[in-house]
């Protein structure tokens, strides 16, 4: 099983994974609202991959006979200035997450807890996809800033390619 110490910090990011999907259910929601429904759809495909990223590491602590905790999540940002900003909101989530994964990551490290080690393999990965994805799009937003129509013509252009980079 793995430490006491790594237990306690995955459930913590659990619970951190779990707000980010709810962040980005709520970003997706007020795309909705501003009939900007490319972005809209990104956003909630965002939040079922956060979810994803939950249920994985509950499966892992089942695997390894620890206990599964589930915290409680602050409630979203549900308001937002102009179409930017919401990505924006993405990106800076995901660098925080990027810290918090590779917290675990040191953490199974230095408990040497090869499984769990080789179990944070895939987030570390993970993070360096998200963290381009979502600053790519930030890119393209703030050079169309005037022309959110752009970005969805964007996204339903290029949005495979952007997530399959």
């Amino acid at each position: 099983m793995p430490s006491e110490r790594f237990v306690d910090a995955l459930n913590d990011q659990i619970a951190r994974e779990f707000a980010a999907a709810q962040q980005y259910t709520a970003i997706g929601a007020w795309y909705e609202s501003q009939t900007l429904p490319r972005l809209a759809e990104f956003f909630n495909e965002q939040a079922e991959e956060e979810r994803g990223h939950a249920r994985k590491m509950i499966q892992y602590l089942l695997d390894t006979g620890a206990p599964v905790r589930i915290g409680a999540v602050p409630a979203p940002r549900c308001d937002f200035a102009d179409h930017v900003e919401p990505i924006r909101t993405g990106l800076e989530q995901e660098r925080q997450n990027t810290v918090e994964i590779s917290k675990l990551f040191e953490i199974a490290r230095e408990t040497r807890d090869h499984a769990s080690e080789v179990f944070m393999h895939w987030f570390i990965t993970e993070q360096v996809e998200e963290e381009r994805v979502m600053g790519d799009l930030l890119q393209v937003a703030e050079r169309v800033r005037d022309f959110p129509m752009m970005l969805e013509e964007f996204l339903a252009r290029e949005g495979d390619k952007l997530r399959d980079e």
